[in-house]
């Protein structure tokens, strides 16, 4: 045991220098461990975490090294559980526990499109009839269905309309992506649709200033350029993605170009990097300014303000305040004299963005962002401290650096990308080769020139360098993606694959010595678990509206059309090409399931057999079959159920996610207590 002691002190010592980039990798552990739990933790354990932190602070100074590293990790792991819950209480809002039909009022503060290709409105300042305002949502989601030719809605715009709204959808199968948890922390208390037009009560006058600029914006840049290239280009100058057509957005995805659609590292890199070379040269230009004046600090500070502006323009989204942090940090690194890219900037900036919103760390922006990031200082920190770069004649070197960041920053977020969205682009790499210089020579500065010239009606000059090179980007993506296998589907991973695959890589690479490569083994690990993962033999849907049963052929769907949102996602997690008709094609009575599904077939519903599973969005009599009805399922959630030989296994949305505050009000009393001695249910 002391010679053990001794070993773990000197590999500790050979990390000395380099422990800060595990302060966040720590804390996004304490942070997944509040969002693992199956219930909210009280408000006193919430305290009691923040008093283990600053117990943990105070009382290193009394303890050797080693010991006061373990208790940064103890107050560091602590402070992310607690962070988590403050800021779950922070957005917390009213959430609607049933069906509401009627008027809806409300200010729009943001216009996007939904998955079926809608207009969608945010609305905050909301009015719903015979609802007390302490009862009332912060903020609703609804998307526009028929007719509405007579409202063109823009930010700061009060409307009314009559829809039907409801609290957000569970997870559509057990463990899938946990929807009310999402919409919990953007303040969204109900979600819905309307088919009837919305009518405008006020037009806009005290909206929210940015998002008033940002529609303006987006509208003059569409006037100028018409098509899919003006949306474009208006949702990489604005975050306005609304005239993105779904063919476009399939498009882009296919040919892993989708990250040039979103505000990101990317276009915030590229942003405050132009405008930082162009100042400084345009300050060197003139010799005394060069010897006078700091022009390295004044143009990174320049830059700065310049990319606040942009946070603020493109509406502030999460992926846009991530990638905010991270050129913050850089370009401070720059005035301060510090390294630019190095471990210790990516790490502070991972810091500011878990502790303001802690709830990213579940996302898939902030996974593949930091994941393709920590790749490329890794890489590129050995590239320049070795010898190899100085081989490359000098004219190739961009072209090298391109293709390297582009082949690395794929790799790293190849895994993400699959776990997530169930796809894998082919062709990737060589789309980002072809695409992203077209982004970085062209289009953005264009976008620069363009906004520097808009206050003289001169942008058409840059926007018709922009609309090449989106041009361009557009038509990469539209050839690339209808390629023969552009795309490779796979199915989802178990929630474990992600977090042993992310440890294991920080590990390979921030670990100092050998014994990095000791974490090649949870790595593999982490695959073998995916690759002998098995989907469910049934899923069912969480109001009973949709069953899906796997067969030879694939998942067979009880249903051609209706869920479509959950027939989607099941597909998509199982990896299959089908649609929701195909997959209904499948469907046949010797699958061993009844779906009952509304008022008139529960009329001509004739009963079941000894050993049948019964499926139905209406409430059953009791009866010697498997029963999932409405009652059964208000309280499971979605399920999933295995057969192992003879006797079903029940996976429920329950047993994995809990019941927490983002879920609501859940029915009280035993989960399933029809299901006693016919089902074997995980606990």
């Amino acid at each position: 045991m002391p010679r053990l002691w001794t070993l773990l002190e000197s590999e500790l010592a050979r990390q000395r220098g380099h422990l800060f980039p595990w302060v966040p990798v720590v804390l996004a552990i304490g942070i997944g461990a509040f969002f693992s739990l199956r219930s909210d933790p009280s408000a006193k354990q919430i305290g009691l975490a923040f008093c283990v932190a600053i117990g943990a602070a105070l009382s290193r100074r009394f303890v050797n090294e080693t010991l006061q590293i373990g208790l940064v990790c103890i107050g560091v792991f602590a402070a992310g559980f607690g962070i988590a819950g403050v800021r779950a209480q922070m957005v917390a809002t009213p959430l609607i526990e049933f069906r509401y039909y009627g008027p809806i009022e409300g200010r729009v503060i943001a216009i996007d499109r939904s998955s079926s290709d809608k207009p969608r409105l945010l609305l905050d300042q909301v009015v719903l009839q015979d609802m007390a305002p302490d009862r009332t949502p912060h903020r609703v989601r609804v998307s526009l269905h028929g007719d509405q030719r007579w409202i063109d809605p823009e930010p700061g715009m009060r409307v009314i309309m009559t829809g039907h709204l409801s609290k957000s959808p569970g997870p559509a199968e057990p463990d899938g992506f946990d929807f009310q948890r999402h919409a919990w922390f953007q303040s969204i208390g109900a979600v819905g649709y309307t088919r009837i037009p919305a009518l405008v009560l006020e037009l806009p006058t005290d909206g929210p200033m940015w998002a008033r600029a940002r529609h303006a914006l987006s509208e003059r840049v569409q006037a100028k350029l018409e098509g899919q290239v003006g949306a474009f280009a208006a949702a990489i100058m604005t975050g306005d993605r609304s005239a993105i057509e779904r063919e476009t957005l399939d498009a882009l995805r296919d040919s892993n170009l989708a990250h040039l659609l979103a505000i990101s590292g990317l276009h915030m890199g590229l942003l405050t990097g132009f405008v930082f070379a162009s100042l400084r040269l345009a300050l060197l230009l003139v010799p005394v300014w060069g010897l006078l004046w700091p022009v390295k600090k004044l143009a990174a500070a320049a830059a700065l303000v310049v990319g606040a502006g942009y946070l603020g323009l493109s509406g502030g989204n999460v992926a846009t305040e991530r990638a905010f942090v991270m050129v913050a940090v850089a370009l401070l690194a720059v005035i301060f004299y510090r390294r630019v890219m190095s471990f210790r900037a990516l790490a502070l900036a991972a810091l500011i963005v878990l502790v303001l919103r802690p709830e990213t760390l579940l996302g898939p922006g902030f996974q593949m962002s930091f994941a393709a990031t920590t790749a490329l200082v890794a890489v590129f920190g050995a590239w320049q401290r070795s010898d190899v770069s100085q081989k490359i004649p000098r004219i190739l070197r961009p072209v090298a650096a391109v293709f390297l960041s582009s082949l690395i920053a794929g790799l790293a977020t190849a895994p993400v990308a699959m776990a997530h969205f169930n796809r894998f682009a082919e062709f990737g790499l060589i789309a980002n080769l072809i695409a992203v210089p077209a982004m970085g020579i062209v289009v953005m500065p264009a976008g620069v020139l363009a906004a520097l010239l808009m206050p003289f009606g001169l942008e058409g000059i840059g926007l018709w360098a922009m609309e090449w090179g989106l041009s361009w980007i557009l038509t990469v993506a539209h050839q690339v993606s209808s390629w023969d296998e552009a795309v490779k589907l796979v199915p989802s991973p178990p929630a474990s694959v992600l977090p042993i695959g992310a440890i294991a890589g920080l590990f390979c690479l921030l670990w100092q010595g050998r014994l990095r490569w000791i974490g090649i083994a949870p790595a593999v690990i982490a695959a073998w678990i995916w690759v002998g993962a098995t989907r469910p033999d049934v899923l069912i849907a969480h109001d009973g509206g949709l069953v899906g049963v796997v067969t030879d052929q694939g998942r067979a769907l009880s249903k051609a059309k209706g869920a479509g949102f959950a027939a989607r996602i099941w597909l998509e997690n199982d990896g299959s090409a089908l649609s929701q008709s195909e997959a209904a094609s499948l469907w046949s009575d010797s699958t061993g399931i009844q779906h009952v599904s509304g008022k008139r077939a529960l009329q001509s519903f004739e009963g079941c057999h000894q050993g049948e599973v019964v499926v139905s969005n209406q409430t059953l009599p009791d009866l010697r079959c498997l029963i999932f009805d409405a009652a059964i399922l208000s309280q499971t959630g979605a399920v999933a159920l295995y057969r192992d030989k003879s006797e079903w296994r029940a996976v429920t949305a329950r047993h994995r996610k809990g019941v927490r505050m983002w879920h609501g009000d859940v029915p009280e009393g035993p989960e399933n207590q029809r299901l006693t001695g016919l089902l074997r249910t995980d606990q």
